[in-house]
């Protein structure tokens, strides 16, 4: 039995499929290629395959990983890699395969980068506001949970940013609380500098790294 870690981006028009739909790719272009894959036991067996963190509807990410295991030793990554992309759309794109170096339970951040405007607003002016939002004490907003919807202070959960004035946007570099015990959506900060200032901002965000709980890069 062989586990590897499969690194694919995903971009384009995949950024706006939802994750089950994501998942369900990822099988069928495992079917496809061949590998042989692990299934699990039981009345239904299916092919093996995890995400060590979902990532939300419309983001870019750009270092994304799937966990399979593989009954045959033999394959190469690189066989891999290249059987994978074969059968996979446009928009996801397998760019490494290695062994999983760390569990998915040590995630404990994930950096993301974030092109925040106003349309006909000078970009200056979304940085100023972002700013005057992050150097809050708090940062409160509604947040939905198992038990319905609460405030919560997210200011706790930022662990660096910082802001960068760009031609037509301001780019907000930020370090948030990710993985099952404390996962903060970066849509929130928007949601919270929109209950604040009563404008509408545009939004792309692109999902770069995740962390454990010493900074050390998710492998």
């Amino acid at each position: 039995m062989k586990n590897v870690r499969i690194w694919f981006k995903k971009d384009g028009e995949c950024r706006y499929i939802s994750h089950l739909d994501l998942n369900r790719t990822m099988l069928r272009a495992l079917h496809k290629s061949k590998l042989p894959i692990w299934h699990t036991e039981g009345f239904n067996p299916h092919p093996f395959a995890t995400f060590p963190l979902p990532l939300s509807l419309g983001f870019r990410g750009v270092n994304e990983c799937m966990d399979v295991k593989l009954e045959d030793d033999n394959y190469s990554f690189e066989e891999i890699q290249k059987k994978l992309n074969d059968c996979l759309p446009r928009g996801i794109r397998v760019f490494d395969v290695t062994e999983a170096v760390m569990k998915a339970g040590k995630i404990a951040f994930a950096s993301f980068t974030m092109l925040v405007s106003i349309e006909n607003k000078p970009s200056g002016l979304v940085c100023k506001q972002l700013k005057e939002l992050l150097s809050l004490d708090k940062i409160e907003i509604e947040k939905r949970s198992k038990k319905g919807m609460k405030t919560v202070d997210i200011k706790p959960c930022i662990k660096k940013y910082s802001v960068t004035e760009l031609f037509d946007c301001a780019k907000l570099d930020i370090i948030l609380s990710a993985g099952s015990n404390d996962n903060v959506n970066p849509n929130l900060i928007i949601a919270a500098l929109e209950k604040r200032t009563g404008e509408e901002y545009e939004v792309d965000i692109t999902r770069n790294d995740l962390y454990n709980a010493d900074m050390e890069v998710f492998r």
